[in-house]
């Protein structure tokens, strides 16, 4: 079975605060799955992010124009 994440977690492990988190998770930064009115992440979708956060660190692109990298926070 699939390790679905909290917001709270996903926060933890971005070390950002939960309110960012949210934010991410509502502007489809990180895909989400709703389950009634509960978010869950799951953990392959939120190591794909962190994944693609590094790539473009590396290699020098800008992060996006409505600062969803962790770093904005």
């Amino acid at each position: 079975m699939e390790e679905l994440l909290k917001p709270d977690d996903v926060a933890k492990i971005l070390q950002i605060s939960k309110a960012k988190a949210y934010t991410l998770l509502k502007e489809g930064g990180i895909p989400t799955i709703r389950i009634g009115g509960l978010v869950r992440v799951r953990r392959e979708d939120l190591e794909q992010y962190i994944h693609e956060l590094a790539r473009k660190h590396i290699s020098g692109e800008a992060s996006d124009s409505k600062g969803s990298s962790p770093e904005s926070q």
